[in-house]
């Protein structure tokens, strides 16, 4: 037994995975194809992914937004589990890996209920408040750029109803948080989003040392 989280070694952290990671031939496709691009940093965890699923229907989301889709793993999770009439918007910058993301939400089926917007995100969710759509979704998801991590914060209280989830990834990042004078503009800017939610008054919070730290925060 144990008063804290525990420290996951590879036969332990295979373990997790054996024991409870649910994913389909199609994901796993994708994950491997990923996983030989320059940028496979990006990709989410396959167990994080799942997480995101089980979050979608624990709360009955039916709009979500994601800040950063690369090649579409964790948004195929989470459009597979919304229902048919629900609506996952994309915001991610033009790359070669966006067709990759449209090749596999089509071969799953989910396509109709994904809209990527290839803008700076900033640009994206600014255009989403000016028309109208503030208080207007269930669950956003951000893992784009860190630098920007506060500002999408702000963005995401405004667009989430009340009961809402913004779920920040990376927010462990791989250790760089403990850095006392840290020079990445990244770090300092994870470092500074982790320190103000503490004491933020508008949300419930819960970091979660899954994948490379996972915070729930959601909307009172």
């Amino acid at each position: 037994m144990t008063a804290r989280t525990l420290n996951l070694d590879d036969a332990l952290y295979q373990y997790l995975l054996d024991v409870s990671l649910r994913e389909t031939p199609l994901l796993r496709r994708l994950r491997d194809e990923t996983q030989a691009l320059p940028n496979a940093r990006w990709q989410v965890a396959p167990e994080q992914g799942q997480f995101l699923a089980l979050l979608i229907k624990l709360i009955g989301a039916r709009r979500i937004l994601e800040v950063g889709t690369f090649t579409g793993y964790s948004a195929l999770c989470m459009a597979q589990a919304l229902p048919d009439d629900g609506l996952l918007i994309c915001c991610d910058i033009p790359g070669d890996y966006n067709a990759t993301a449209c090749r596999y939400w089509k071969d799953a089926g989910v396509d109709q209920r994904i809209d990527l917007r290839l803008a700076p995100a900033l640009q994206t969710l600014a255009g989403l408040e000016q028309a109208g759509q503030l208080e207007s979704f269930d669950l956003i998801f951000i893992d784009a750029d860190k630098a920007n991590y506060p500002a999408y914060l702000e963005f995401s209280l405004r667009l989430l109803r009340v009961g809402g989830l913004a779920v920040f990834d990376n927010t462990l990042w791989s250790g760089r948080v403990l850095e006392a004078n840290a020079a990445s503009e990244d770090t300092r800017a994870i470092q500074a989003l982790n320190r103000a939610l503490k004491d933020d008054s508008r949300i419930d919070l819960s970091l979660l040392p899954l994948g490379d730290g996972l915070t729930l925060c959601r909307k009172r």
